[in-house]
């Protein structure tokens, strides 16, 4: 079920709400365009200025919308356990189909602090979750041997791996049990993490091209490894241009220029893009073929 390539989706908002239509909207592009799977209330989707009503009333609308057509994988992590605990519950009792849950940000937890807070969370919610490392922004790195630990938990099913190197997902994928999915949390590491043995990305750049991400996945699947490896190489400008500024103020100009969101809108402390890097990416956005 959690193989290929799952978009991070945005939250659009207009006049300091979320733009309910526009996500319904955003949802049916996905889908129609072929992607794997839909996932609300990450780091793209602002999930860190959403009040905790608007957190749960997002990831109601993707489930209503989708419609069991793809999975939808609920980001409900928090760095409080019991917070945690109440959003995962929220997300199952919805209907979701799995839970993206990040490393508990700020308290700068020890490993066994990161294992008794999945392992608590994962005893509590009967739903397939899915840890999310990501040292750059929760400021602790879940090393392999505890992501080896976290794996033999029925329900602790992968792990998204944002921490930049290939070496640590060759030792998460080396130690930890069989069947455990390692999905690449950054777009860029999308084709090396397949080559030894990732199943997929939990995708930004999927937001403006979803039918390229989805593909490349296919295309490595179905074992054309030429092809895959030619898609990926086309996408990698697209991957950086996504992060000429801090996710997601780039991904949601990108989709405003397409004309995908009413606006750019952003929450404070993002702000829209400096007039420069706008220029950059209206550039990428071009040179692709997207505009």
């Amino acid at each position: 079920m959690f193989q290929g390539a799952f978009v991070a989706i945005v939250t659009p908002f207009s006049n300091g709400s979320v733009d309910e239509d526009g996500l319904r909207e955003l949802i049916e592009f996905q889908i129609a365009s072929g992607t794997h799977g839909i996932v609300p209330c990450g780091t793209t989707g602002e999930s860190a200025t959403l009040s905790h009503e608007e957190h749960e009333r997002v990831i109601e609308i993707t489930v209503d919308q989708v419609k069991g057509r793809v999975p939808v994988v609920a980001g409900t992590g928090s760095n409080n356990t019991a917070e945690a605990i109440r959003l995962t519950r929220h997300a199952k009792n919805c209907g979701a189909d799995g839970a993206l849950m990040i490393a508990p940000y700020y308290n700068k937890p020890t490993q066994e602090g990161l294992y008794q807070h999945f392992k608590t969370v994962a005893a509590a919610v009967a739903i397939p979750i899915i840890v999310y490392n990501i040292p750059g922004r929760s400021a602790v790195n879940i090393a392999p041997d505890t992501l080896a630990r976290l794996s033999r938990i029925d329900n602790i099913i992968g792990v998204k791996e944002a921490a930049g190197s290939i070496k640590q997902v060759t030792e998460i994928i080396t130690q930890c049990e069989p069947g455990f999915t390692v999905l690449a949390g950054e777009d860029y590491i999308t084709f090396p993490l397949l080559c030894v043995g990732g199943k997929g990305v939990i995708s930004v750049v999927s937001n403006v091209a979803p039918g390229d991400m989805a593909n490349l996945c296919r295309l490595f699947f179905d074992g054309q490894m030429s092809a895959a490896r030619e898609l990926y190489y086309r996408l990698l400008p697209l991957c950086d241009a996504m992060f000429v500024e801090t996710n997601p103020a780039p991904v949601k100009t990108a989709l405003a220029l397409m004309g995908k969101i009413k606006s750019a809108e952003l929450r404070l402390p993002l702000v829209a893009m400096q007039p420069q890097n706008v220029d950059r990416l209206r550039q990428a956005l071009s040179a692709y073929g997207i505009l």
